[in-house]
């Protein structure tokens, strides 16, 4: 019966997803609250870093704007915007300037055609179509015994296979603009030695963040395996 799905000791992967995922959101959630109360010696806010770290790498057409939200900073490549949330657009602490530091990272990564990025952003489209057709497709297939069933199944395994995929071309992207970040922090002396050793706990915890969100994408496509992987035989 299809229903079966619903109830198998596979679940566990998920559970332990989930834990994973939990557990490093909680982790760069209080990381970056400790820090986030210790000012900077330089007083310069996130948006006066970000500006700062802009002109240094020689950015002059990417905006730094204020979104809402806490630990919603991004950058947009394709407006060329990088926003800054709640929490660090006007904050002067070490935890701000090192995030909008490690945003101004993937600015620069998108200004000199940094490979994973250019891969990242080439496969976001079809990432996010693997990603909302995968599991209609495995439903669906799950209610038919034919081999179209099967087939149906397959296709929805490959396509949440892409989303996989982005999470996984994400790491180097993050772990990369991190690194940037603290360089350009040290070298412009916007923060000093110390409060450098700060700012790598900060984006140490919140790399943990697409670590997890990475293994936890593992640990499903692992589940969809087990279960389909034999319905041939069958």
């Amino acid at each position: 019966m299809p229903f079966y799905y619903y109830f198998d000791p596979t679940y566990i992967l998920v559970i332990i997803g989930a834990v994973i995922c939990l557990l490093a959101s909680a982790r760069v959630k209080s990381t970056f609250r400790k820090y986030n109360r210790v000012r900077s010696m330089s007083g310069m806010t996130g948006a006066q870093a970000a500006e700062r770290i802009l002109q240094a790498a020689g950015i002059y057409d990417v905006s730094v704007q204020h979104v809402s939200g806490e630990l919603t900073d991004h950058y947009d490549p394709r407006n060329k915007v990088l926003r800054l949330s709640d929490s660090t657009y006007a904050s002067p602490s070490v935890a701000a300037v090192g995030v909008a530091a490690h945003e101004c990272g993937h600015a620069i990564q998108h200004q000199k055609s940094y490979a994973p990025l250019s891969i990242r952003s080439a496969i976001v489209p079809v990432a996010n179509f693997g990603s909302a057709i995968a599991w209609p497709l495995i439903i669906i297939g799950m209610f038919i015994t034919s081999n179209t069933g099967t087939l149906l199944i397959n296709i929805g395994i490959l396509c949440f296979s892409l989303a996989v995929l982005f999470q996984l071309v994400t790491l180097p992207v993050e772990f990369n603009a991190s690194s940037r970040a603290i360089r350009i922090l040290g070298d412009t002396g916007i923060l000093d030695s110390q409060e450098l050793k700060s700012t790598r706990k900060v984006l140490g915890a919140a790399a943990l963040t697409y670590v997890a969100g990475a293994a936890a994408a593992i640990l499903q496509l692992l589940r969809l395996v087990l279960l389909f992987g034999g319905r041939n035989d069958d």
